[in-house]
């Protein structure tokens, strides 16, 4: 499974000047050192700025991911070489990023990929009973 867009931004920013604001309302700003997948961030040169407004130091500091509300980083990452355009078409598009539509040329036949006549199965496709019947969120739905 591939990162998201988000994520890769974040990545970008290592080594630039952000503003991470956790979910108690915290604000830390600082120098990224290192980003995770998972937003978990290494930071160094904090001014952390509490609920109520005051102001304190912090040499270096890791945060959470998962407490972690939003992130302001630099504008500079507007130029990021993610969002050139290359041959008139934008970089961040289709299978690449796991967000291409319909089937793809890859494992199995042109439609579908699972089952057809040379696995053994008769339905291929998506969502059909080739293999295992419907799927939770079939049966929730009920016949269409």
């Amino acid at each position: 499974m591939s990162i998201g867009i988000p994520v890769k931004i974040l990545h970008e920013a290592d080594g630039h000047i952000v503003t991470v604001e956790l979910k108690n309302g915290e604000l830390y700003r600082g120098t990224l050192i290192e980003s995770e997948d998972n937003m978990n961030c290494r930071m160094k040169n904090i001014t952390v700025t509490a609920r109520d407004g005051r102001n304190s130091q912090m040499e270096y500091c890791y945060v959470r991911g998962s407490k972690v509300r939003f992130i302001i980083l630099p504008d500079i990452l507007k130029n990021a070489p993610m969002f050139k355009r290359i041959d008139g078409r934008v970089v961040l598009k289709g299978k690449a990023l796991g967000i291409g539509k319909g089937a793809t040329f890859e494992r199995g036949s042109f439609r579908g990929g699972r089952g057809g006549s040379d696995r053994g199965g008769f339905r291929g496709g998506r969502g059909g009973s080739g293999r295992g019947g419907m799927n939770t969120f079939q049966q929730r739905r009920g016949p269409q």
